[in-house]
């Protein structure tokens, strides 16, 4: 019995320190390879005062190159048009596994995002950095059936 005990504790030791390991070698753009999920909450403040309510959702796939695609169900007051918007960007992903983000939609100004991937690497934690839009949250990796 305690060599069954003493096994799989081993197991938890080792399982825990390649997590940690694989963490602790650092992050490039090649660590968030793939596509990632997250809904939107935040606040908008516009400069008289007025804040508007921002919720939608967003699928990011990042090539692993330091470019990305992101589809977007988003809009303000409860106000989400139907259908979805494209947009590109660019994002950096530093070793100590933060990172910044910029995204485009085409005749509107960019979004800034940094970021930072969670220990697991299926999680970003993130916080848009522009002026006037109070936005932060997680995003989750997808995995699809044929990558388990």
């Amino acid at each position: 019995m305690k060599s069954r005990i003493s096994l799989l504790l081993l197991t938890f030791a080792l399982a825990a320190s390649s997590t940690l390991t694989a963490h602790a070698s650092g992050c490039t753009n090649m660590t968030i390879k793939g596509a990632w999920v997250q809904s939107l909450q935040g606040l908008i403040f516009l400069p008289d005062g007025t804040r508007l309510v921002l919720t939608g959702v967003t699928k990011t796939t990042y090539d692993g190159l330091g470019n990305l695609t992101v589809l977007d169900a988003s809009g303000v007051n409860g106000n989400v048009p139907t259908g979805w918007r494209t947009g590109s960007g660019s994002y950096t992903v530093d070793p100590d596994c933060t990172r910044t983000e910029t995204l485009s939609f085409p005749g509107e100004p960019d979004i800034h995002a940094q970021f930072a991937v969670a220990q697991s690497g299926n999680k970003l934690h993130y916080v848009n950095v522009d002026a006037g839009i109070s936005r932060a949250g997680e995003a989750e990796r997808v995995r699809l059936p044929t990558q388990e």
